[in-house]
């Protein structure tokens, strides 16, 4: 199993939980839920890939030190 998955597995309902702190239906119109809730998604993949990738990086530039 790749450490990419598992990092994925614990990084994005981890961006989702911190999202649902922000009131993000304020910047949307009325009425317009389906499109929040994608915009919603598609920002926490966002946030959830660069997480990864930083955590992936982070570990694989440590694993090369002695």
């Amino acid at each position: 199993m790749s450490i990419k998955l598992i990092l994925y597995c614990f990084l994005l309902p981890l961006t989702i939980w911190s999202l649902e702190s922000l009131d993000l239906n304020r910047f949307f119109k009325k009425g317009r839920v389906l499109q929040a809730q994608v915009f919603y998604f598609i920002l926490s993949l966002a946030i959830a890939y660069l997480a990864v990738n930083f955590c992936y990086d982070v570990f694989l530039s440590s694993s090369l030190l002695p």
